[in-house]
């Protein structure tokens, strides 16, 4: 009688066990239809990135306001030298310049303390990196 009894326990499971089985199978087939419209709507999004990259194939061109020779100011030349340099390497040099004499702010990078050559161009004692080409700009011809 005992192994009867243990028959119909493993018996039991196995019901069990097959109508949860059923139930995966609905729930795969409902995901399925959702598998097949999702790759559609990927396949858009990677054309428009096959075209981005082809974008770039172009070289750009530098705008001519940027390039173009500016004379410092005795203020400004006093950091960055007297001869006639566009606006991107004046801001350059004045970078080294703060760099090489540790004027970045301890603890708060973005802002600039200056010293006594910069305060002539500042006209204050500390800027924010943001305004240093607002600055600079009234310190080139």
């Amino acid at each position: 009688m005992a192994t009867a009894k243990k028959a119909p326990a493993k018996k039991a499971p196995a019901k069990t066990a097959a109508p949860a089985k059923k139930m995966a199978a609905p729930a795969k087939k409902a995901a399925a239809p959702a598998k097949k419209t999702a790759p559609a709507k990927k396949a858009a999004p990677a054309k428009k990135v096959a075209t981005k990259k082809a974008a770039p194939a172009k070289k750009r061109t530098p705008n001519a306001a940027f390039m173009k020779a500016l004379t410092p100011s005795p203020a400004l030349a006093a950091v960055v030298g007297s001869t006639p340099l566009p606006r991107t390497a004046v801001v350059s040099k004045l970078w080294d310049y703060i760099k090489k004499n540790n004027l970045q702010d301890k603890a708060n990078k973005r802002n600039i303390n200056a010293d006594a050559k910069l305060k002539e161009i500042f006209g204050k004692p500390q800027v924010s990196m943001f305004e240093l080409a607002a600055l600079i700009g009234k310190h080139v011809k």
